[in-house]
């Protein structure tokens, strides 16, 4: 199954969601706003996405500016940052199977879609 981490007031977010829709497949959006992700879930996304939990932060967030940014952090804390914090995570992701890819721009989506044939109409 093919999953959308959406939030519906991100521009970049809807772009994708528009874009997994214009490809005609079925989907599930997962809205991380309104049900955060674990810790876990979040870390069996990095693996899927193989990034380091730094490299899905939103650097423009207020959050990361007043209370990350200039600082050290292990990978741990990060994670549980992203946690405590859905605004700080990349947008939107999507998953397919033991892939995912930040989709922006959306038509990174493509890529995944490449390992994943039979998730095409």
């Amino acid at each position: 199954m093919i999953k959308i981490y959406h939030h519906p007031q991100c521009r970049k977010s809807r772009a994708g969601l528009e874009y997994l829709r214009s490809k005609g497949v079925p989907f599930e959006v997962v809205e991380y706003f309104r049900k955060p992700l674990s810790e876990e879930e979040i870390a069996k996304l990095l693996a899927k996405l193989s990034r380091k939990p730094s490299e899905l932060i939103r650097t423009q967030e207020e959050y990361y500016k007043k209370h990350l940014k200039g600082k050290s952090f292990n990978d741990h804390e990060l994670i549980r940052f992203l946690a405590g914090n859905p605004k700080l995570l990349q947008r939107p992701i999507v998953e397919i199977g033991y892939s995912a890819v930040v989709a922006d721009p959306p038509e990174k989506i493509d890529s995944i879609f490449k390992n994943h044939k039979s998730s095409l109409p």
